[in-house]
């Protein structure tokens, strides 16, 4: 709902979100809705141009769809018969295309093989801009985070300047072995 709101997708209760006037916003939910289920991964990704601006660099389109492990006859399948780790390279190749200057994804390492998972990794390392991950992949979260802002219960969040690891053991020094734990939440029942 965070990511929702920030990007414009949901409205606010209460008060107002401003982004920036130099803000340009590239998305990439779990769900990969944005996605053309007719066309090929090809036609997807390219609009059908044989060359792509990929930030400051041109680059072949086939070239491009190869670095999300897309080869010969793989861009050519339709987008509708795709499996969900497919599914989400082409939404990642589509977004990081897109460009923006603030990228923001939503559990971005589900479904991807390793191969992928370091193509991804390794572009976000580059990416000039500023990238908001929510994610439960801790090891993704170690390679690329330089800021954690984390939720840490009773509607407390914590900005932090590390990565996960670092972030993990400020939480323990703070909180104690114990209060570092994660807590399940419950709830109540509706009646």
């Amino acid at each position: 709902t965070l990511f929702k709101l920030i990007a414009g997708r949901e409205t606010p209760d209460s008060g107002e979100v401003v982004i920036g006037s130099t803000v340009k916003m590239a998305f990439v939910d779990q769900n990969r809705d944005e996605l053309a289920n007719e066309k090929t991964v090809w036609e997807d990704v390219s609009g059908g141009l044989d060359i792509l601006n990929v930030g400051k660099f041109q680059m072949p389109s086939r070239a491009y769809c190869g670095r999300f492990n897309f080869n010969g006859g793989d861009q050519q399948k339709r987008v509708g018969t795709l499996s969900g780790g497919e599914r989400g390279r082409l939404h990642l190749a589509k977004t990081l295309i897109a460009g923006g200057n603030v990228l923001m994804l939503d559990e971005p390492s589900n479904d991807l093989d390793v191969e992928t998972l370091r193509a991804l990794e390794d572009a976000l390392l580059e990416f000039a801009g500023s990238v908001m991950v929510i994610s439960h992949d801790r090891w993704f979260l170690d390679r690329i985070a330089t800021h954690i802002l984390a939720a840490e219960g009773d509607s407390q969040w914590t900005f932090f300047d590390g990565n996960y690891q670092e972030y993990e053991a400020d939480k323990k020094k703070r909180l104690g072995e114990e209060g570092a734990k994660p807590k399940r939440m419950r709830f109540k029942a509706l009646k």
